[in-house]
């Protein structure tokens, strides 16, 4: 399957969150997909990064982590939408939150330097964890990536609006046609 790096796969709003929404359909076993399951995709991921997550500023020129710390980097991802997903769900788990820092803590020690997207990721972890407005964080209705919503009313919903949201706008149409349509 081809596959390339858009703008939507960068609608989280934090890079933290972008690295927790490589995994596709994550809650559906049979249907997930690993973007980072081959070394090509993460190699892949720091350039479009770079060009399209909404800290791309904070965090230019990035490279993949270090084949040694791949490992610790895909702990730290999955931590990350543990606590994360737990958080917006309202349970604050000191346990999830324990994994996390650990998690931060390992991949920063192996890091591929400053410029590393191990490196970056963690930071950008503990700046979600100081984030001020932490009521912000949502999981997409469609999707289930987490995203940051950003709008002045809160009331985002979906985490890209172009294709999340018009898909659930389409899927709703649909069944509406279908309910006037059946006798």
């Amino acid at each position: 399957m081809s596959f390339a790096w858009t703008p939507h796969r960068f609608s989280g709003g934090a890079l933290a969150l972008d690295v927790a929404n490589s995994v596709v359909l994550r809650h559906d076993e049979t249907r997930r997909i690993d973007r980072f399951e081959t070394s090509a995709q993460l190699e892949a991921f720091p350039e479009a990064a770079a060009a399209f997550c909404a800290e791309r500023e904070l965090f230019a020129d990035m490279v993949a982590p270090a084949p040694q710390n791949r490992g610790n980097f895909l702990e730290l991802r999955e931590a990350t939408d543990r606590y994360f997903r737990a958080r917006v769900s309202g349970d604050n788990n000191d346990q999830l939150l324990a994994d996390l820092l650990e998690a931060l803590a390992r991949t920063l020690r192996g890091a591929n330097g400053a410029n590393g997207l191990d490196a970056a990721t963690t930071h950008s972890v503990l700046r979600l964890l100081a984030m001020p407005d932490p009521d912000r964080m949502k999981i997409c209705r469609n999707c289930g990536w987490l995203f940051i919503d950003r709008s002045k009313n809160r009331s985002r919903a979906w985490c890209d609006m172009a294709v999340c949201g018009n898909r659930a706008k389409a899927s709703r149409h649909y069944r509406r046609r279908k309910e006037e349509e059946a006798p």
